[in-house]
């Protein structure tokens, strides 16, 4: 199968011309750690700082009938990129680097390189939803991913809302006489529909909204009526 990528849900098998020759390798990120000496104990403290983002290169060529114009507006983005080598998943990325599109023009050849984060996601991932009435809400959630994932709540409900993984409670919200709140472990940060902040109104760390690999059990009390829960697989 030819080789191809799809940035922003456009394939670059629709620009006329423009032929992806190689994608970068299926790799792991590397992980970020520092190293502390303690006194009178021997080795060192190995502490996890997270995994760092890096660049992925592409080489790309124009045969037949293409516009160099169309290649550059195509590259020169940011978003989301799915390499056709992991057709099933999606990175989140920057473009950084300058394009020499002089070489383009005269070899007919180029590459181009990709900042991407570090975690990739599902490319079709179907919400969680639950509705319903009464005071207790209960929810499974199932990580394909081989890392935690930062899910996304979105939750209606009223009074003082509480959100439980495999029966510890992670999360409270004061949701009054009712409203809709957007849970966002990744961002670390609750909005209204409209993108109002309503941090002030919850309870406890986002951090622990995180969900690892596998199945977790979720329970949500207070008033809820609906829900819906996206972004809960992740790999690295």
């Amino acid at each position: 199968m030819t080789p191809y990528v799809v940035i922003n849900g456009k394939s670059s098998k629709e620009i006329r011309g423009l032929l992806i020759q190689s994608l970068p390798p299926i790799s792991k990120p590397k992980l970020r750690t520092t190293t502390e000496e303690i006194e009178g104990v021997d080795g060192d403290k190995v502490i996890e700082l997270g995994y760092s983002a890096y660049d992925k290169s592409i080489s790309i060529g124009l045969h037949g009938d293409y516009n160099v114009d169309d290649v550059i507006t195509f590259f020169n983005t940011s978003g989301k990129i799915t390499f056709s080598n992991e057709n099933d998943k999606y990175y989140k990325f920057k473009q950084l680097d300058t394009i020499d599109f002089n070489k383009l023009v005269r070899f007919k050849t180029a590459t181009v390189n990709f900042h991407v984060q570090p975690f990739k996601y599902l490319e079709i991932e179907p919400p969680i939803r639950w509705e319903g009435a009464g005071t207790i809400a209960e929810l499974s959630i199932r990580n394909l991913g081989n890392i935690y994932a930062k899910p996304k709540f979105k939750i209606t409900s009223a009074g003082n809302t509480r959100i439980f993984y495999d029966g510890k409670q992670v999360l409270e919200m004061d949701l009054g006489t009712g409203k809709t709140i957007i849970v966002d472990s990744d961002t670390m940060n609750a909005t209204d529909e409209a993108g109002n902040f309503l941090n002030r109104i919850v309870t406890g760390d986002y951090n622990k909204l995180r969900v690892n690999s596998g199945r977790t059990g979720v329970r949500i009390t207070g008033q809820p009526t609906k829900i819906e829960v996206t972004n809960y697989n992740r790999w690295i």
